[in-house]
């Protein structure tokens, strides 16, 4: 059984950092790999912020934590990361990790709804 267990939330004033943790078990992927992070925040849609490709350890951005955030794996551990760091009130939300096992190859970052498996988030709330 596939599970997904999000870690790191908290409450930190703007200009903070946080540092989130998806911890993977149950989870094997004999094709292409990868891992992301997406947000929800209240009366909002999803909304992707960062995909890893892990084969390829090739992380991509959305345009709104662009030199803000940073995903990493340790594929050791089969965990996957997101430092936040300069964070605004707006980065408040429910932050999901979630995975893909696809035979399709991309370079881009996955949307919300492109991934198959889920955690169940960890809240993030940024105060000014």
């Amino acid at each position: 059984q596939v599970q997904l267990v999000e870690s790191g939330g908290g409450s930190v004033q703007a200009g903070g950092s946080l540092r989130l943790v998806c911890a993977a078990s149950g989870y094997t992927c004999s094709s292409n790999n990868y891992m992301g992070w997406i947000r929800q925040a209240p009366g909002k849609g999803r909304e992707a912020v960062a995909t890893i490709d892990t084969a390829a350890n090739s992380p991509y951005y959305a345009d709104s934590v662009k030199g803000r955030f940073t995903i990493s794996q340790d594929n050791a551990k089969n965990t996957v990361y997101l430092q936040m760091n300069s964070l605004k009130p707006e980065d408040t939300a429910m932050y999901y990790c979630a995975t893909l096992c696809v035979l399709s190859w991309y370079r881009r970052l996955l949307g919300p709804y492109e991934y198959n498996y889920w955690g169940q988030g960890t809240q993030v709330t940024v105060s000014s």
